[in-house]
């Protein structure tokens, strides 16, 4: 922007405010305002029509372009996995060529089409795609006629009401009188200027009205056969496909049926997918044995992760390749220090039911009850969000609910486990604020 438009600017800002909250006097042209808004109407609608028929010329181009790349990536499934060491019990190359020749016949059925395609696609971009850029570059230039006549307003209506100001001057000094002059000079060319613009676009916009609509009809026209082109050439290709590995004698899901087989299930016996964690549902992999002795996988699954505002994951056990350990009784001494069972003389039952230690002694009568005042209070936390249990053994709970912890970490965006109107189960840590 030059100096003299940055100054030219400058002045017309308070004008255009008031303007904008319809303060003062401001010239309207009702046939303008009308004019105006049909061209912007015209202007949009324009717009559109260029973009939809470029998606139009693009999306037939990639839906080929894709049909290509999607015959090349099945083909390069067919073939032999490359790396025969990692079978070294056979040398047998395996693979798929009859799928590969049928992925390269496609594929050069599919690059035919393109070609083919190619003079409609080109008539697409020459008489729609074209055509209206050009509509465009002569909406451009109107729209910046359109734009100097509103700032001709603008001058317009501002000179217009510095010389009423003068005007209505009762006591004018011989400065006054000075400024009047020139202000009525300068309302004088501003009406001019105004005017020039106004009556110009008043009097051009209703033609270009006429011309747009006999601009549209030979492009809307002429856009529908060429689709009926282009859908007549793919749909005679294709009627036409010949190639034995495909076989359409059958229904399309009885023949993809068929060409399955009971793969699926195969994939799904791979030991390897029980130790994937599938979406959000994380599952524990343990093992345990069955009553005639042969192992199985036991699992048992946690949950899906909680959509919390707060991140957090629950992490996933690693399964055991052997039986855990049998269980061992474990006891404290009275300074809470841990116990090996070797030392420790556990009782047994002798044939009268009574239980006796090793030593033949009686077991020591328990402590009394601890008072009130030195029984150990549970844990408790309040709910900060609302959590919906998803699987069996979460505990659902609302904001504000009071849960009684029952186990828990030092890591609040692990799962705790907590109790609440008499259900125990797990539920995030992050969900939940310590205290009641």
């Amino acid at each position: 922007m030059s100096w003299k438009g940055f100054t030219k600017g400058v002045q017309r800002t308070p004008q255009q405010i008031k303007a904008k909250f319809n303060l003062g006097e401001n010239t309207k042209d009702p046939i303008y305002i009308d004019a105006e808004r049909r061209f912007s109407e015209l202007e949009k609608e324009t717009k559109k029509l260029h973009d939809e028929s470029q998606k139009y010329f693009d999306a037939i181009n990639s839906m080929l372009s894709s049909q290509i790349g999607f015959s090349q990536a099945i083909a390069e499934i067919y073939k032999p996995i490359s790396g025969v060491m990692s079978d070294p019990e056979t040398m047998k190359v395996e693979g798929n060529p009859e799928g590969i020749k049928a992925c390269e016949q496609y594929q050069q059925i599919v690059e035919e089409l393109k070609a083919s395609l190619a003079p409609e696609l080109e008539m697409i971009e020459t008489r729609i795609i074209r055509p209206a850029d050009e509509l465009m570059e002569v909406i451009r230039l109107i729209r910046k006629t359109a734009t100097k006549r509103d700032h001709k307003q603008l001058d317009y209506d501002r000179h217009r009401a510095t010389h009423k100001k003068l005007q209505e001057k009762k006591e004018r000094t011989l400065k006054d009188e000075k400024a009047l002059y020139a202000a009525e000079n300068s309302v004088e060319l501003a009406t001019q200027e105004f005017n020039t613009y106004n009556d110009l676009l008043k009097t051009e916009l209703p033609k270009l009205f006429e011309l747009e609509r006999e601009f549209i009809r030979p492009l809307f026209q002429s856009f529908y056969y060429m689709q009926l082109n282009v859908f007549y050439t793919l749909h005679e290709r294709m009627q036409s496909l010949n190639i034995p590995y495909f076989d359409l004698s059958n229904d399309i899901e009885a023949a993809f049926q068929k060409k399955r087989g009971d793969v699926q299930e195969q994939a799904e016996g791979l030991t390897i997918l029980h130790f994937k964690t599938v979406g959000q549902k994380a599952s524990r992999i343990g093992t345990k044995f069955n009553k005639y002795g042969k192992r199985e996988e036991e699992v048992t699954k946690l949950g899906p992760e909680p959509e919390a505002k707060p991140g957090m994951r629950r992490k996933t056990i690693d399964s055991f390749d052997t039986p855990p350990p049998a269980y061992q009784a474990v006891m404290t001494s009275s300074d809470n220090k841990l116990l090996t069972p070797g030392q420790l003389n556990i009782g047994r039952s002798n044939s009268t039911g009574s239980t006796l230690s090793t030593a033949g002694k009686p077991k020591p009568p328990l402590p009394k009850p601890k008072p009130k005042s030195l029984a150990v209070q549970a844990e408790k936390a309040t709910a900060m969000y609302d959590f919906e249990a998803q699987v069996e053994g979460d505990l659902g709970f609302k904001a504000g609910d009071v849960i009684e912890i029952v186990q828990r970490t030092s890591n609040e965006n692990e799962w705790w486990t907590g109790k609440l109107r008499g259900v125990t189960g797990q539920f995030p840590g992050n969900y939940v604020k310590l205290g009641s």
